[in-house]
């Protein structure tokens, strides 16, 4: 059977529109729920996580259904460097994510201090920069590198607005860091100084980690899943428009198989 024309490449504009938006909304989540949790329940700690964190895991369920069929929903230049390494993204593109990423948490975190009555900018003072933060920032993005490409190689890219979030909101509560995973949010959180802030003296090490959680992900991966196809990169976080000339994973057909989908084989 012939095989359907791929779809028409995303503008890259387009694509970086889409990562600037899911980003702002991003950190807008985390630290508009941050700042919730913190005058809803001031003198408890524990629920104040909860709250921010069941909020985080279901709105990222909900922005990556929104912006990912025009980029991905990257909202991570861990992600897209990640993609990048494993031939589903251009160097070029990846470099080009990056400041839209970055951009979007910070206007996000102005406008999560804005919408509760906050200066537009407060700098956080919340110090998080011990060993086991950082050891937690590079286990919590290494996991997520994993859960995202994982199901990528699997042909499971359908649940990853689901496994995304979910991961995200454990792993608040399994990490010491309560889980950035991520240098675009970590440098947005740092102009909140609320429940979700992060001190600027903290923010360096945070990010090494997270540089350093990606490099370990990208290798497992390597490791488990070998055969994880350039084409099959190109659609993370879920299939998208693509401007790599790559068939997102998901959307492939076999060549004489009636039409049905292919099926992806784990190593």
């Amino acid at each position: 059977m012939t095989r359907p024309p791929l779809p028409r490449p995303a503008a890259l504009w387009r694509r970086l529109a889409a990562e600037f938006l899911g980003s702002a909304f991003l950190a807008a989540i985390v630290i508009g729920s941050g700042i919730a949790a913190q005058r809803l329940s001031p003198t408890d700690t524990g629920l104040q996580l909860l709250e921010n964190s069941a909020a985080t895991a279901a709105g990222l369920f909900a922005i990556i259904l929104m912006f990912g069929p025009v980029s991905g929903a990257h909202f991570n230049p861990v992600v897209s460097f990640a993609d990048a390494a494993l031939g589903g993204l251009s160097w070029r593109e990846a470099a080009a994510y990056l400041p839209a990423q970055v951009a979007g948490c910070v206007t996000g975190a102005v406008a999560a201090n804005l919408m509760f009555g906050e200066a537009a900018v407060s700098i956080s003072v919340k110090h998080r920069a011990s060993g086991a933060h950082a050891l937690s920032e590079v286990i919590a993005t290494a996991g997520l590198v994993l859960v995202i490409f994982a199901l990528a190689r699997s042909g499971r890219l359908a649940s990853a607005p689901a496994a995304v979030g979910a991961y995200i909101g454990a792993a608040y509560w399994f990490t010491a860091s309560t889980s950035f995973a991520n240098p675009a949010i970590t440098v947005g959180r740092m102009f909140s100084n609320s429940f979700a802030g992060i001190a600027p003296s903290s923010v360096p090490v945070f990010i090494a980690a997270q540089v350093g959680g990606g490099i370990a992900g990208v290798a497992l991966i390597r490791i488990l899943y070998p055969a994880l196809s350039p084409a099959q990169a190109g659609g993370v976080v879920v299939p998208h428009e693509t401007a790599s000339g790559h068939e997102p994973a998901g959307r492939a057909r076999a060549d004489g198989d009636g039409g049905r989908p292919a099926r992806a084989g784990l190593d």
